[in-house]
């Protein structure tokens, strides 16, 4: 599979730049998220590297068949209708664990948003792992691992820096991405 995945990217002229080293568990934060494309070129990179990752996905898209489908390359349901403890259960994941990679777009959403979520921070903290800063720039045609982000506790000194490393990427659908403002995280 993996030189299938690899084949595919380098056939659509997609290339994988930066820090692409291997971590055992780490929380993977993925932007900017447009398009239902972006899930399809993030397993592909994954793919070509012999590497899995679970992804949070919307608990609407699990109905039969596509549930079977999700589970099988690693999606996680998420009921945003129900107030829960998501964080506590993924933490959990990583402590059950022996390897896990969860890939988590901040924004939350395909639509515009301004403010990013800072769920991936504290799955992240709490789990004891880093992050993966890691841009999907449609406008080069680069999935960019830009750096590992070891989160210190300090939300409002490392949040900034980790949107920093998205400044100038181009989404799938420009109109639906914006950079969050000092501040403007959730």
């Amino acid at each position: 599979m993996r030189k299938i995945a690899a084949f595919i990217l380098k056939s659509f002229g997609w290339e994988i730049k930066g820090t692409a080293d291997y971590l055992v568990k780490c929380v993977i934060c993925v932007a900017p998220h447009t398009s239902n494309w972006d899930l399809f070129w993030g397993q592909l990179v994954y793919l070509s590297l012999g590497r899995k990752a679970y992804f949070l996905i919307k608990k609407s898209w699990f109905f039969f068949p596509m549930n079977l489908f999700f589970r099988t390359i690693g999606g996680i349901p998420v009921d945003r209708s129900k107030k829960n403890a998501m964080t506590n259960l993924l933490v959990g994941e990583f402590t059950r664990r022996r390897k896990f990679h969860l890939a988590i777009t901040p924004e939350g959403t395909r639509k515009r948003t301004k403010k990013w979520k800072q769920g991936f921070y504290y799955i992240a903290l709490a789990a004891h792992v880093p992050i993966v800063v890691v841009a999907l720039d449609y406008g080069s045609r680069i999935i960019d691992f830009k750096k590992i982000f070891y989160p210190t506790g300090d939300v409002e000194r490392d949040i900034p820096e980790i949107i920093s490393h998205y400044k100038g990427t181009v989404a799938r659908h420009p109109e639906r991405f914006d950079m969050p403002e000092e501040g403007q995280t959730a």
